[in-house]
């Protein structure tokens, strides 16, 4: 595409194919160090770097590791993310609120905390794939669950790795489902005679 003024040896997709490369590798200290070695002079082609999504992901990984949650909020909130790096930039918008959360409290937040920490920081609909998440999981991993609950409510640990696989969940989280649900069923049927 267009070089880099400063670096006219790299265009802007070689940028952002370092920033996958080191991505992938998992080197976030050095990708910090190749993007602070970046040009910030505004307009032209620097611009372009400011709308790859590879670079502006790069950029969201290094704010989140350095600490500097304000920044990686910053990004997640003005720069829409194709479907592909939903999952991940997810994670990182959850673990920074998660983590500014428990260094306020003083402690690991528990299940119920989280929750709440979702409920106040919703996702940003640029990284959102749109799917509501309700009760932890997603609404067509629930309707994975009720189907097969619907067949069997005492699954073998078969059948909850099958589901585990099926749904991209752990077995013990498929048990565990199975378990409260079973449990929802006899209080809501007690309640009812």
């Amino acid at each position: 595409m267009f070089p880099v003024p400063g670096l006219t040896i790299f265009t802007t997709d070689q940028v952002a194919r370092v920033c996958e490369t080191l991505e992938e590798t998992g080197d976030i200290e050095r990708l910090g160090r190749f993007l602070w070695s970046l040009p910030v002079s505004p307009g032209g082609s620097s611009d372009a770097l400011n709308h790859h999504e590879s670079v502006m992901r790069a950029r969201a990984l290094v704010a989140f590791h350095t600490g500097n949650f304000e920044a990686l909020y910053q990004i997640l909130q003005n720069h829409r993310f194709t479907p592909e790096s939903h999952a991940k930039l997810q994670a990182l918008w959850l673990d920074a609120h998660y983590q500014e959360a428990e260094q306020v409290r003083g402690r690991p937040l528990g299940p119920v905390e989280k929750y709440r920490i979702r409920k106040k920081f919703p996702l940003p609909r640029t990284i959102w794939d749109g799917e509501q998440k309700t009760h932890c999981f997603k609404e067509r991993t629930r309707n994975l669950l009720r189907e097969w609950y619907l067949q069997d409510p005492y699954p073998n640990p078969s059948r909850k790795r099958h589901l585990a696989q099926a749904t991209g969940l752990t077995p013990t989280q498929v048990g565990n489902w199975f378990k409260n649900r079973r449990q929802r069923d006899r209080a809501a049927s007690a309640k009812s005679r």
